[in-house]
């Protein structure tokens, strides 16, 4: 069976679980490609309409801000000890490289670190946990957090979707364009962060 074909049968509340719970579990804390699935499933409602992008766009931004808070909750909670243990379970997501580079992020720009975080694939995992761990006042997180989670959930949803219907029958040829494109998207992302995490690694003294 088509590809296309099998997701026609999928039923429309399961792609919005789906994204709204990776989503929500990526915001939380854990390394799960969110923008991937995002870009996909709007995608999809480009092409079939039995998928509602308006629904999709919402469930993707409850996702993003629930999972962010409950992130902030448990940083806030944790502490440092909650960095040091996600270090030890995910060394190439929360080595102390990339949680450098988040912190100079927050210090600098403070509440729009969580709203552009949104925009960078290892920041949407930092910001909510980071967050909470620096003790950033709930208020000021909640702002950056729905604003952030409307602006990138309902605008990636947008974007795409709108694509999809311009250029619907060249993309039916090329089913996983999208999927590749986000792919390539996220990988850069990463990259960059990688680079500059190791510039903030700290240099080993000298015995």
């Amino acid at each position: 069976m088509h590809v296309q074909e099998w997701l026609e049968t999928v039923p429309a509340v399961a792609v919005y679980a789906l994204v709204g719970l990776v989503i929500g579990l990526e915001s939380l804390g854990i390394p799960l490609p969110g923008e991937i699935i995002l870009v996909s499933s709007a995608l999809l409602a480009s092409q079939h309409g039995h998928i509602d992008p308006v629904v999709l766009g919402a469930s993707a931004t409850a996702g993003a801000i629930i999972g962010d808070s409950i992130g902030y909750a448990i940083g806030r909670k944790g502490g440092r000890p909650l960095l040091a243990w996600l270090g030890k379970k995910f060394p190439k997501h929360f080595s102390e490289g990339h949680i450098a580079t988040a912190e100079r992020s927050f210090e600098k720009w403070g509440m729009w670190a969580v709203f552009f975080g949104r925009f960078v694939a290892l920041l949407r995992i930092f910001a909510g946990p980071l967050a909470g761990v620096l003790r950033m006042p709930y208020w000021k997180f909640l702002i950056a957090n729905v604003l952030g989670g409307i602006v990138w959930a309902g605008g990636t949803t947008a974007v795409i979707y709108y694509v999809g219907i311009v250029a619907e029958s060249w993309l039916k040829r090329f089913s996983w364009l999208g999927l590749v494109a986000a792919v390539l998207v996220g990988l850069t992302s990463m990259l960059v962060l990688k680079r500059r995490a190791k510039k903030a690694q700290p240099v080993p003294a000298a015995e």
